[in-house]
């Protein structure tokens, strides 16, 4: 790694400066008898090289006006009323990390993993809404390189996340993740990175399993809430232990749980697709339109690609209705985070690891189909409401892209860390079951909601 000081041949335009000795200039006849005025030159002629060099060293960037600041910084205080997306909303006071502002057109999603000595903001104890089986920490892993890396995107600079940035943007707003376990991990993800400044106070959990919950945090009148909804769209899920291991899954109706909410939503987080792989019957007009992995049923075998196109999309065009028909004053962002592949080394069922202790590098390993096709459905759904919905006023719709990075983490995931101590009853490792779908608190998933912070960051007034 190349660190840039600040010497002289970090500036070009000083190496071209000489200062000539006064030796090898020549004399007049009379040396003793100089008069006042060629001395002056003289002088002048070894103060010119000085007063360069001076500069390149002591400024080699222009000042900041320091009043201009500050009054950036009043211009732009959010008051305490709920005002509209906008300006006032999105344009926030300077924060230190503002000096890598990424461009709007930067694409977070094609990089690569570099060390990182800043390490996480928060640790397996400072933060109490880590789900205990992605506490990697507490659960006595060993190794702790994989804290120490950070995504570099190719063509710009993802800052390292800013609390205190992020809390501004969403002050007097309503911040919600709707989805699958991914969508949990996410969230609760964000929760740890805000709370290593500011305290939320949990003002609804459902139940023990912390399928819906909600966080407030009373600084900055926002709030967070976690919902479970694993299809987006409407279902009834298998239940193993009554001998039913289909999900039952209509494609034509919503999940009431989070929809009935969605007007009071500011900020919508959707991830979803693992549940997509495993069994399903599937509805349209009550009417069973096919299913996956069902040899036992006398029904079209349908790829679970094309279910997966239709959820999203019905989703989406759904959130675009609702939205126009809500309050004309409301401005909303909607995000999708794309699919992030298992790194399972064997079959997950079948005592399959993740052993790995640093990230791949790029080349190292290629997106296996079914994780790069759900990738590519959310991106193309995205683009198409996108499109269809330019006069949609107040409503903004991005993709939080992070299939790759996330391939490129094997390191990240719990593993057999799911549990206290594994090994305490000296089980050989091949024995004890691994969880490499979800990722270590604090890690990758970080990375994530760094790249939502930017998201919000660079909406404007749209």
């Amino acid at each position: 790694m190349t660190f840039i000081t600040n010497s002289p041949r970090h500036y070009p335009h000083c190496l071209s400066l000489e200062k000539k000795p006064l030796s090898t200039m020549k004399a007049p006849p009379q040396q003793n008898h100089l008069n006042l005025r060629k001395i002056v030159v003289y002088a002048l002629y070894a103060l010119v090289p000085l007063v360069f060099l001076h500069y390149c060293l002591f400024i080699p960037y222009p000042i900041k006006d320091q009043s201009e600041s500050q009054s950036h910084l009043q211009s732009t205080l959010i008051p305490s009323s709920h005002p509209p997306f906008g300006a006032s909303f999105f344009n926030q006071p300077p924060f230190k990390e503002r000096r890598n502002q990424t461009l709007p057109q930067c694409d977070f999603s094609s990089g690569a993993w570099i060390p990182d000595e800043m390490g996480p903001l928060y640790t397996g104890t400072s933060c109490n809404t880590i789900k205990e089986n992605q506490n990697c920490m507490l659960h006595g892993r060993p190794d702790t390189g994989y804290l120490y890396w950070r995504w570099r995107p190719q063509n710009c600079i993802l800052p390292q996340f800013d609390p205190s940035s992020f809390l501004q943007l969403i002050r007097n707003r309503r911040v919600a993740f709707i989805g699958d376990s991914m969508a949990r991990n996410q969230g609760e993800s964000l929760m740890c990175l805000l709370a290593s400044m500011s305290e939320p106070s949990l003002v609804y959990n459902d139940s023990n399993e912390n399928r819906y919950r909600k966080w407030v945090f009373s600084s900055h009148n926002a709030s967070v809430s976690i919902y479970w909804s694993p299809f987006l769209v409407k279902r009834i899920e298998k239940s193993e232990k009554d001998g039913i291991r289909h999900n039952r899954v209509f494609l034509d109706s919503f999940d009431e749980r989070w929809i009935n909410d969605f007007e009071m939503m500011d900020v919508v987080l959707f991830s979803i697709g693992h549940w997509f792989l495993l069994p399903g019957i599937y509805y349209e007009n009550e009417q069973i339109i096919g299913c996956h992995v069902c040899a036992e049923f006398n029904h079209t075998e349908t790829a679970f690609f094309d279910v997966f196109r239709k959820a999203v999309g019905t989703t989406l065009e759904e959130v675009k209705r609702r939205h126009m028909a809500g309050s004309e004053s409301r401005k909303r962002l909607v995000a999708v985070t794309t699919f992030t592949p298992a790194h399972f080394e064997g079959e997950w069922d079948k005592a399959g690891s993740c052993d790995k202790k640093e990230p791949y590098k790029e080349g190292e390993i290629q997106l296996e189909y079914t994780a790069g096709q759900l990738r590519r459905t959310v991106v193309e759904e995205l683009e198409r409401v996108r499109s269809h919905g330019l006069q949609v006023k107040g409503l903004r719709f991005e993709t939080v892209d992070v299939t790759n990075l996330a391939m490129l983490r094997p390191d990240g995931h719990p593993g057999p860390y799911m549990y206290p101590d594994p090994f305490k009853n000296g089980m050989a490792g091949e024995k004890v079951q691994n969880d490499c779908v979800h990722w270590c608190m604090p890690g990758p998933v970080d990375t994530f909601n760094e790249i939502l912070w930017q998201l919000i960051e660079r909406v404007q007034d749209f």
